[in-house]
């Protein structure tokens, strides 16, 4: 479809997500246009953005897992957790050793309470407004993942880390974490988000401001973004196609396609012979559903 598809932006540090989106809404004649995955104003790298029509894939395309590089500058928590908030605790320099050993607590599984200054909804409000409101916000724990955590160099008061993570993983969060299990404070410093899924910052808009670049960066919804985005991907026949268009029921496409080798799956995306995007198929409570036809 025209003008719809996805393209992969470099966000600078001091504009928000949202800021970032201006241009390309100014660059595409399409009433919708969206980001997968929010980069705090501080922050640099990676922003997926849908474009059209793709924004209704916005739960496929966010659910990737990301990556970070990050500097986590010791002695100072703010309450914004970043290097625009206000100072609210002070500690000492964590030794090399007791860094190290404060940062193999946090790999694997965890239990990570998000930042009060984040887009988290409580009760239906940000709650980074409840936050700058003076509200004391409680923040209920999640469960999260932290594949890789690596220690580059400590030079006090900055650490350097990479952290490869599951989608809701607050990194401002893990660097307060850190300190505290160090016996310190701290604040993420500086943070650039270098892939997204199978996405990498390397790739992304050179100038993300440009109209003329993001339309020529705009890429189609075919089978190699899903496969990036690591989606079991198949091709059905034309008639299996109609079926789809025409709403027949899941059950009923599967059973005409080699999806069914997927059945374990939680989704699975239909393209058309031509290699044209049909549909993503969704698995809950053992039910198959649409949940998305591309037509």
């Amino acid at each position: 479809m025209k003008d719809s598809g996805y393209l992969l932006m470099y966000k600078k540090s001091g504009m928000s997500s949202f800021e970032s989106l201006n241009a390309v809404k100014k660059a595409f004649a399409v009433g919708k246009v969206g980001h997968t995955g929010t980069l705090d104003k501080f922050a640099t790298g990676l922003l997926l953005v849908l474009v059209g029509r793709a924004v209704k894939l916005t739960p496929w395309f966010s659910g990737g897992d990301k990556q970070y590089e990050g500097t986590i500058r010791f002695g100072v928590e703010t309450d914004t957790l970043d290097p625009e908030g206000v100072p609210v605790a002070e500690g000492p320099m964590p030794s090399l050793d007791r860094l190290q050993q404060a940062m193999s607590r946090f790999k694997g599984d965890i239990l990570q309470t998000p930042p009060a200054y984040s887009a988290i909804h409580i009760g239906g409000k940000r709650a980074s407004a409840r936050a700058r409101s003076g509200e004391t916000v409680d923040m209920p724990e999640r469960l999260v993942s932290v594949y890789d955590l690596k220690l580059h160099r400590y030079q006090p008061p900055d650490a350097v880390i990479s952290v490869y993570c599951s989608k809701g993983t607050y990194i401002r969060s893990l660097a307060r974490d850190i300190a505290r299990a160090a016996g310190s404070r701290a604040h993420l410093a500086a943070l650039n988000r270098t892939h997204i899924a199978g996405f990498q910052a390397s790739d992304a808009a050179s100038d993300a401001e440009d109209a003329a670049i993001l339309r020529q960066a705009l890429k189609p919804l075919d089978i190699r973004a899903f496969r990036t985005l690591g989606l079991p991907c198949f091709t059905v026949s034309d008639e299996t196609a109609l079926m789809a268009i025409h709403g027949k029921p899941p059950p009923e496409i599967l059973a005409r396609s080699a999806v069914l080798s997927a059945a374990t799956m939680p989704s699975v995306v239909l393209f058309r012979q031509s290699g044209e995007f049909l549909a993503v198929l969704e698995q809950k409570d053992g039910l198959w559903r649409y949940g998305y036809v591309y037509h």
